[in-house]
């Protein structure tokens, strides 16, 4: 199943911070934007793979069709 959730992403002067609202503590960082969204991607799959099939169902991120 593939889920979608919100991502936010904003430039510091570190370079990129990003973070999944509906997914606490979901969060990553890259030296440019590429970098940052794929790393996040990667954290909000790990998230996911922490989680009991009773955690992920009542999450809000949304089953892409």
């Amino acid at each position: 199943m593939t889920r979608k959730a919100s991502v936010v992403v904003e430039k510091d002067e570190h370079g990129y911070y990003a973070w999944c609202p509906e997914l606490k503590g979901c969060q990553s960082q890259g030296a440019d934007l590429e970098e940052a969204i794929a790393n996040i991607r990667e954290a909000i799959e790990l998230y996911f793979e922490t989680l009991t099939e009773v955690e992920r169902s009542t999450l809000s991120p949304r089953a892409a069709s």
